[in-house]
Parts: structure tokens; sequence; C-alpha cells
């Protein structure tokens, strides 16, 4: 009578301890509710869009931005990144609408991100453990994945006279985008493609 080699039960046990080591290794971007490169995404499509806007304000008008219609972390930046582009075009940025020569309405149209994911394998599942009650994690195995994430911005602006309500200009829509790619082969091999600004990291907190 054939008997089953001893070795292949250990080598069972061994496969699923490694398994259950790899889904123990827990990746966290940040803690807030939105992770450091979902906002940069966003606010690097802005300046981008913002960049693309030109305001033919004469030089020392003075101005006050309406940004009511943009709302969130992402609209305060917009309006932040607007002001910094009126200020360098000449115009002067009043606080008080009553005392503006011209009022700039700012809108957006998109200031989110898009996601896309491919995945050829097996993504990860809870497999229940026998006479346990409980469930391990088993991870994903990838034969090859792709994430993608694109930030898009589309802002528009339209600027007129107090006096008169008369238009002195409009920008138009304006459209800006930055993306992320990540991907993984065979299990290990990874690599990362951006076009977010990186920054130089100098000073004490710099080991590489």
């Amino acid at each position: 009578m054939h008997r089953p080699s001893a070795g292949l039960p250990a080598f069972a046990a061994l496969i699923l301890a490694m398994l259950a080591l790899g889904a123990c290794t827990t990746v966290r971007e940040s803690s807030p509710q939105r992770t450091a490169t979902e906002q940069l995404l966003i606010s690097t499509a802005v300046d981008r869009a913002v960049e693309r806007m030109k305001f033919e304000i004469p030089t020392g008008t003075k101005v006050f931005v309406d940004a009511e219609q943009l709302e969130g972390s992402d609209g305060k930046y917009t309006a932040g990144a607007i002001k910094d582009r009126l200020l360098r075009g000449g115009t002067n940025l009043v606080a008080d609408r009553g005392k503006a020569d011209a009022v700039v309405e700012v809108r957006a149209g998109a200031l989110s991100i898009d996601d896309k994911s491919t995945l050829v394998g097996i993504g990860s599942f809870d497999a229940p453990i026998p006479f346990a009650g409980q469930a391990f994690k088993i991870p994903e195995i990838a034969l090859y994945r792709q994430k993608e994430r694109l930030g898009v911005a589309k802002i528009a602006a339209t600027g007129y006279g107090t006096a008169d309500g008369k238009l002195i200009d409009s920008t138009g829509p304006r459209f800006g985008y930055s993306h992320e790619n990540e991907s993984v082969f065979l299990f290990f091999f990874s690599w990362r493609s951006t076009d977010l600004p990186q920054e130089e990291h100098t000073g004490l907190l710099d080991f590489n």
C-alpha cells in the first residue's frame, strides 16, 4: 500500500506559513482619510491648469476673487493658485468686494482622480482556518499588476467690472493633468513612474 510522503504536509505547511507572513506586511501611505499622493496628484494638476491661464486685466487693477463655487480643500488650494497667478500678473488683490474695480469668479469642472487597475494573477482573499472559526488573508499573487492614477483639473475664470458688470476677460476652461503608475511583475519586480514634482531631500532627515 502506497503511503503519502511525510514531506508533503510539511511542505504545504511551509507554503501556508510564507503566505501568512506575506499577508502581515502592510504599506500605509498615511493615516488621514486622503493620502499625500492623492493630494499631490490633484494639486499638481491644479498648478498646471492655472499656469495655462492668462488674465488680460490691466496692471494695478483692484481685483476681488470670488471662489464661492469652489468647495473643499482642493477648492481652497485652487483659489490660492488663482490669486498667485493674478498677483504675478500685476493686479492688486482686495479682500472687500466693495473696494474692487473688478471681480474674478473662479469655477472648477473637475478636481479629482481617475483610478485604473489591471491584475494578471489571483487577488487577495480570506481563507478559513478549520475548527478555529477564524480566517487568515491570503496575499495577492500577481504575475503582473499595474495601477494607474490620473489627477485631473478643469478650471475656468471670468473677470468683470464692478461698476458696470461688463466682461473684462474670460479664460475659458484650462486643463491640468498629473499621473502616477505602479507596476509589479512576477511578485517581486516593481517599478514606479510619475510626473509629480520630486522634492530633493536634504538635511538631518536625509538617510540616503
